[in-house]
C-alpha cells in the first residue's frame, strides 16, 4: 500500500508513525506546506519508505498529481479543506479519510456518495477520537440491543497531573477549545434533534483508580451525523466532554463575563477582541506539554430479549514515554491510520460513510488493541 498523510503536525506525524510500523505499507508520503525536521519518534523511520514533500492543498493541480501516486489519503489538516480534498480524491479514484470535526462539511462530503461508488472508492470523514473512535464504539453498543432508549458519549483529553486553576492543558489548540465552549451542542431529545448550551448539564462520571471522578458537560461536534441518523429511532443521544471537577464552572464564568466574545471593545482607544486576548494569554499558560491521558466512556441503555439494562465501554490511554507520543496523538492519529488501512485493504465499501456507518468494530478494536489502545466493557 502506498499511503499519503496530509499534515505534518501532531496527528499527522502520529498517523505516519503508525503506518510505518505496518509491514504491508510499502510507502508513506507525509505532505505539508513546508518540509521541516521530523519529530524524534518519526526520524527513526527516515529512509526510502518515508517521503516528505511540500504541498499546498489549495493548489488543485498539485494535489491531483500527488493523489495519483497513492492508494489512500489520510487528512490531518484543518477541517475546512476536507470537502474539496474529498472531491479531488474521488476524481482521482483514491480512498480518502479525515479527522473531520465539522458536521456541515461532512454533509457536503456526503454529496459525493454516488461518484465515490462509481469510482469504487470510499470517503470516511470524522475519523479522529471524537468524532471517530467514540462513534464506532457507540454503534457497537447500539448493535448489542434490540431497542435503545439512551446513548451517552463521554470523551476527554487531560493532563495526568492537573494543575490549578483549570486542571487542563491544550491538546489541540486553544481556539478549538473556546469554540467548543461557546457553540451550542446538538443532541437528540425526545427522538428529535435539539440544541443545548455548551458547558451545561454537568454530571459526574466515575472512572476510579488514579483518575477518580471527572465532570462531564455538553460541547459541540462529538455526535456528528449520528444526531440525524438516529433521530426518530433513539429517544436520547448526547455527547459530553470530560474534565477534572471544577473546570466547567470556571470556564462558564469566563464566558459569561464576556471574555470569550468576538465583538471588539474599546480599550484605551483601541478596538480589542476579548476572545483574542483570552486565547493569547490563557493559551500561553495552558501549553504545558506534560504527560497526558485520554478517558472515553460510552453508555447505552436498551432492551435485549425483553430485558432492559445499561452496558458501557471504556478506553483509558496514556502518554507513550518510550516514543514521546501523547495519548491524544495515539487515539487520534492512530485511529486515522487504521481507517486508511481498512479502506486500502477493501474492508470498507465504496461510497461516503461516517465511521459508525462503515467501520467493522471487531476488526477495528483488534487493531487498536495491537497498539495498546484497549476498548473494554465495564460495569457502571
Amino acid at each position: 500500500m502506498r499511503l499519503l498523510v496530509l499534515g505534518a503536525g501532531l496527528q499527522g506525524t502520529a498517523c505516519a508513525f503508525d503506518l510505518l510500523n505496518v509491514s504491508s505499507v510499502t510507502h508513506v508520503m507525509l505532505a505539508d506546506m513546508r518540509v521541516g525536521p521530523l519529530p524524534t519518534f518519526l526520524a527513526q523511520h527516515a529512509g526510502p519508505r518515508l517521503e516528505q514533500l511540500a504541498l499546498d492543498v489549495r493548489n488543485d493541480d498539485a494535489v491531483r498529481a500527488v493523489f495519483a501516486r497513492c492508494d489512500a489519503v489520510m487528512s490531518a489538516i484543518p477541517y475546512y479543506f476536507n470537502a474539496n480534498l474529498a472531491r479531488l480524491a474521488v476524481e482521482a479514484g483514491v480512498h480518502f479519510t479525515d479527522l473531520g470535526g465539522n458536521t456541515e462539511i461532512v454533509q457536503e462530503q456526503k454529496q459525493l456518495d454516488a461518484a465515490a461508488r462509481a469510482k469504487g472508492v470510499s470517503v470516511v470523514p470524522d475519523t479522529g477520537l471524537a468524532p471517530g473512535m467514540v462513534n464506532v464504539i457507540a454503534q457497537h453498543g447500539i448493535d448489542q440491543f434490540d431497542s435503545v432508549e439512551q446513548v451517552k458519549l463521554f470523551v476527554g483529553g487531560l493532563p495526568q497531573e492537573p494543575e490549578p486553576p483549570l486542571g487542563y492543558q491544550i491538546a489541540y489548540s486553544i481556539e478549538g477549545m473556546v469554540d467548543y465552549y461557546t457553540t451550542t451542542s446538538l443532541v437528540v431529545r425526545d427522538g428529535r434533534p435539539a440544541e443545548v448550551r455548551a458547558l451545561s448539564e454537568r454530571e459526574t462520571v466515575r472512572f476510579g483508580g488514579d483518575i477518580g471522578d471527572l465532570e462531564a458537560f455538553h460541547t459541540a461536534g462529538g455526535l456528528s451525523t449520528m444526531v440525524y441518523r438516529y433521530a426518530g429511532k433513539i429517544p436520547t443521544m448526547e455527547y459530553k466532554t470530560l474534565r477534572y471537577p471544577g473546570h466547567a464552572h470556571i470556564m462558564e464564568a469566563i464566558r459569561e463575563l464576556g471574555l470569550l466574545d468576538t465583538t471588539p471593545v474599546d480599550v484605551k482607544g483601541q478596538q480589542i477582541v476579548p476572545r483574542d486576548v483570552f486565547v493569547k494569554v490563557a493559551g500561553d499558560h495552558l501549553r504545558k506539554g506534560k504527560p497526558d491521558l485520554v478517558a472515553l466512556r460510552v453508555e447505552v441503555t436498551g432492551s435485549k430479549n425483553g430485558t432492559r439494562n445499561t452496558r458501557a465501554w471504556q478506553v483509558l490511554d496514556y502518554y507513550d514515554r518510550a516514543h514521546g507520543i501523547s495519548a491524544m496523538m495515539r487515539t487520534t492519529g492512530y485511529t486515522l491510520s487504521i481507517t486508511g488501512q481498512l479502506q486500502a485493504s477493501g474492508a470498507i465499501a465504496p461510497g461516503v460513510h461516517t465511521p459508525d456507518e462503515c467501520i467493522p468494530a471487531d476488526r477495528y478494536f483488534a487493531m487498536l488493541a495491537e497498539r495498546g489502545v484497549v476498548v473494554q466493557e465495564v460495569q457502571v
